[in-house]
């Protein structure tokens, strides 16, 4: 551990960056004036040791933005013995789903001084235990995990070291923290929309098999599909790497193998939109040929042609969510941050059958 430190004002925000140039004297003593607290009391609550209340806190966070204070966060580490960083094990930087959820991440840590150490382990289970041992030497304060592949029993083991927040796990242990979004209910909603619209056959695209959401959301379309006393028809379901180049290969495949469908539900966005790709080049029409829905509400969705039905995983919101929950562990608080339910986002994707197609 780093020798032991005395506490300063968290890093602002960009917001807060650009009111420290219109305000370059602020300081300490400013800070707990407009807060309405002591200049101790300011710096026990960024340095995470002071038991007040959550409304003193955000009072503090807030006149910090609001004046725009700048800290010398290596001094502020140097008396704090934190390193006042946080190791986040994402899985694909380039990912636009894990893209929008580090995004969080960093926005969140920001405003109370921490820095962001961004890793990947690229579906990797060693290279994740790499990550986690390069980090750890680095003398992170904290590790998020985004879903990753490292089994529960290696996260419990890191939590013995220092706190730890995972997403997409259901795990309960010491100084650890997981937020886990409900994909088989997420998978169920967007199979019963197109039962709705008259569907009743509707291919799958799954994800990685190895994947704990691509799991969670295959059973979650064939909870649907029996719910609705339908069979489940393995012919159509076919598997994806949740790119889009691997929607468009599983959609050839499917449409190769001669089965009849009417709809399809491809278990990411990346893969829905690769899979409307193929369709068009075989000169089938979404959604009048056939509807298609994806998972996961990404940016581009929206703007895509037809603009994409989808199920809302809001991944910036699951990011701030975790770097929140990091913080109360930081603070010595059990976190009661809990993910959103997943909703379906209707889009011009998805139309009623047709008459022959069902």
């Amino acid at each position: 551990m780093a020798p032991p430190n005395k506490p300063s004002p968290a890093a602002p925000s960009p917001r807060a960056a650009s009111a420290a140039r219109a305000s370059p004297a602020a300081t300490l003593g400013m800070v707990a004036e407009a807060a309405g607290v002591s200049a101790s009391t300011v710096s026990r609550i960024l340095n995470g040791t002071a038991a007040v209340s959550d409304q003193k806190k955000q009072a503090v966070y807030d006149a910090i933005e609001k004046l725009g204070f700048v800290p010398n966060p290596v001094a502020r580490g140097l008396a704090g013995g934190r390193t006042l960083s946080i190791g986040v094990v994402t899985q694909a930087l380039d990912s636009p789903f894990y893209g929008s959820a580090l995004s969080g991440i960093e926005h969140t840590l920001e405003r109370r001084g921490y820095s962001a150490l961004f890793v990947s382990g690229q579906w990797d289970a060693r290279e994740e235990a790499r990550c986690i041992e390069m980090l750890l030497a680095r003398r992170v304060d904290g590790i998020i995990v985004l879903t990753g592949r490292l089994t529960d029993a290696a996260l419990q083991e890191v939590a013995k070291t220092l706190p730890v927040v995972v997403t997409g796990r259901d795990l309960v242990a010491d100084n650890l923290y997981a937020l886990d979004f409900d994909n088989a209910e997420g998978a169920r909603l967007a199979t019963r929309h197109l039962l709705e619209l008259g569907h009743r056959r509707i291919a799958f695209i799954t994800g990685d098999p190895n994947h704990p959401d691509a799991v969670q959301r295959l059973a979650g379309y064939r909870s649907a599909l029996q719910r609705a006393g339908l069979p489940v028809d393995d012919r159509l379901i076919e598997a994806g790497l949740f790119h889009e180049e691997s929607g468009v290969v599983a959609m050839d495949r499917l449409l190769d193998r001669g089965a009849a469908f009417s709809a399809v539900f491809a278990a990411n966005d990346q893969m829905a939109i690769g899979a409307c790709l193929a369709l068009y080049r075989r000169s089938l029409r979404v959604p009048t040929d056939c509807s298609v829905i994806g998972f996961d509400d990404l940016s581009m969705s929206s703007f895509c042609l037809p603009p994409l039905s989808t199920v809302r995983h809001p991944s910036h919101e699951m990011g701030r969510l975790a770097a929140e929950a990091m913080l109360r562990l930081l603070e010595g608080q059990r976190p009661d941050q809990r993910a959103p339910a997943p909703q379906v986002v209707v889009r011009e994707s998805t139309a009623p059958a047709a008459a022959d197609s069902t």
